[in-house]
């Protein structure tokens, strides 16, 4: 489904990807897993075009995205969900997702109501104004609105971070169930829980290219790849 091949990038001058090759296969969850620094945004960043891609090459359900621009890719089907969240503070939690929601032509596989659904704690909070959502909110709302575009594929940039251990747990549930229905994942995570729970295969980058690739059992028994690459624990 989702296909890097070889990719440097950049910002600027700046070189940050070396050569860096994953896929993502439908209804899979992959994990990026590094330290803080490793490459884990670029990555990310990379497959929708908000770093320049210097050489190498980004395919999705085999169309090359070089040449689209990132809202183009959006409406191919990849959804980005960046760290820092970026919901529209001065907009309620409703306003927000009616924001990014697909146009009336268009196929309405993700109505409000079924958001809500998905985290019902949204539901109550629908006129609320982001200014106004904890940590774990704004997290829940900007998934939610990440899937107003009925995307195909999911790019999380860590998801859980700053978050308490409980709303981990039900960030888990919620990201499981949109696995179950199909969706695939692309999880730039440190939180070994969510990994745990979700992945299919991971992959360790470093230095901004790929240093592991395997199966998440794989990856447990692998102790250069846990201790070395990442961390104890």
């Amino acid at each position: 489904m989702l296909e890097l091949e070889a990719v440097h990038a950049a910002y600027g001058a700046t070189p940050a990807l070396f050569g860096l090759s994953l896929t993502v296969a439908p209804g899979q969850v992959a994990a990026l897993l590094g330290r803080n620094g490793a490459g884990k945004t670029t990555t990310l960043k990379s497959v929708v075009r908000l770093v320049t891609i210097t050489a190498g090459r980004v395919r999705f359900r085999g169309e090359d995205l070089a040449r689209l621009p990132p809202h183009r890719i959006a409406h191919a089907g990849i959804a980005y969900v960046p760290e820092e969240r970026r919901i529209i503070a001065g907009l309620t939690v409703e306003e927000n997702l009616r924001v990014t929601r697909r146009p009336p032509a268009a196929r309405a596989a993700w109505p409000i109501d079924r958001a809500y659904d998905l985290f019902p704690p949204l539901a109550a909070l629908r006129g609320r104004p982001g200014t106004r959502l904890s940590g774990g909110e704004q997290q829940m709302l900007c998934i939610a609105r990440a899937l107003m575009l009925d995307p195909a594929i999911l790019l999380l940039d860590e998801p859980t971070e700053g978050l308490a251990p409980a709303v981990i747990e039900v960030l888990g549930e919620r990201l499981a169930t949109l696995k179950a229905a199909g969706l695939a994942i692309l999880l730039a995570e440190q939180s070994s829980v969510l990994v745990a729970r979700l992945a299919d295969t991971v992959h360790v980058i470093d230095r901004g290219a790929i240093r592991y690739s395997g199966t998440l059992a794989d990856f447990r028994a692998d102790r250069q790849a846990t201790e070395h690459l990442l961390f104890v624990g």
